[in-house]
């Protein structure tokens, strides 16, 4: 399994070469062919991101879309060099650490390049804090790079995570990576499983309306067709066997953070997340969908797996 480290700098970053590039960490990454190991990040990889300082959460890489756009590159004008960076307190406001050059404004340069916007907050757990940014660069296959893509020791990742009371983030993105990878003869191939998806949702939306089971009524883009029971396991969608779940509201229903008490048909809110008000309030309310009898039956086992046992 190939895991990756993959940095995003925010409004700290110092390199100058160009504008920076427009990343959500617990939604996407974004990056293009003039970055090293552009071509090598495959769906159903296992990423960390960081911002030099600390680690801030981890997950899997569910899709990558690729554009062909211009990008605009910012160089020394003596050497012509991309190692520029903008200083925060001095003038002339560049440097060029390659040839020491200061300048008040860098040479420009319009580069064709393919464009790289990874999906991965489906299983996306924030982890920060968890691990300091000097423990993450030892744990990469090359401790001293300094690549924004950079190859992470997976086996030794794991195991500093776990060390730290996080195996449950682990536990996550194991259980996500399965989705991808199929044994094929004697190689894994990428795919995705979850075909029907779309057909699932539509059903979901035609029976409950624009309507997250758990809060309200919501913009169709923010709801998800939330399976009831594991995906991954059966691998078929059931017609009766999902609700319409706002994304955060889906992800925590995964994990059993949020559950249906299958008797009241109340909600139930996990200890977890007592302090956030927004999901305490939630506690001992109604669904704000009917259900039908089926979801009640899949509601039950979900009960029995993350509150009985």
């Amino acid at each position: 399994m190939t895991a990756w480290l993959l940095l995003t700098a925010g409004d700290n970053r110092q390199h100058g070469g160009n504008s920076g590039y427009d990343d959500q960490p617990g939604v996407y990454y974004t990056w293009d062919s003039t970055v090293s190991n552009h071509d090598k990040i495959r769906a159903g990889d296992p990423i960390a991101l960081w911002d030099k300082v600390t680690l801030l959460g981890i997950s899997v890489i569910e899709e990558i879309r690729v554009e062909h756009k211009d990008k605009l590159l910012f160089k020394c004008p003596q050497c012509a060099k991309a190692g520029i960076k903008a200083r925060k307190n001095e003038l002339p406001r560049f440097k060029c650490y390659k040839c020491g050059n200061v300048f008040d404004q860098p040479a420009t340069q319009v580069k064709a390049v393919a464009e790289y916007r990874s999906r991965h907050d489906a299983a996306w757990t924030s982890l920060e804090n968890v691990l300091a940014g000097s423990e993450l660069r030892l744990l990469c296959e090359s401790p001293k790079s300094q690549l924004s893509i950079r190859q992470v020791r997976w086996s030794a990742f794991q195991s500093s995570v776990s060390s730290r009371g996080a195996q449950w983030a682990i536990d996550r993105v194991l259980h996500r990576t399965s989705d991808f990878i199929f044994p094929q003869g004697h190689r894994l191939s990428v795919v995705r499983v979850r075909r029907g998806q779309r057909p699932f949702r539509e059903r979901l939306l035609i029976s409950h309306g624009e309507i997250c089971a758990f809060t309200g009524r919501a913009p169709g883009r923010a709801l998800e067709a939330g399976h009831l029971y594991s995906y991954a396991q059966l691998g078929i969608h059931h017609e009766h066997g999902g609700l319409l779940l706002r994304r955060d509201i889906h992800r925590l229903f995964d994990d059993g953070w949020l559950a249906v008490n299958p008797d009241s048909l109340r909600i139930d809110v996990s200890a977890n997340l007592e302090r956030y008000d927004q999901y305490a309030t939630l506690h001992d309310e109604n669904l704000r969908v009917r259900l039908r009898s089926e979801q009640v039956e899949w509601l039950a086992k979900h009960w029995e797996e993350h509150r009985v046992r």
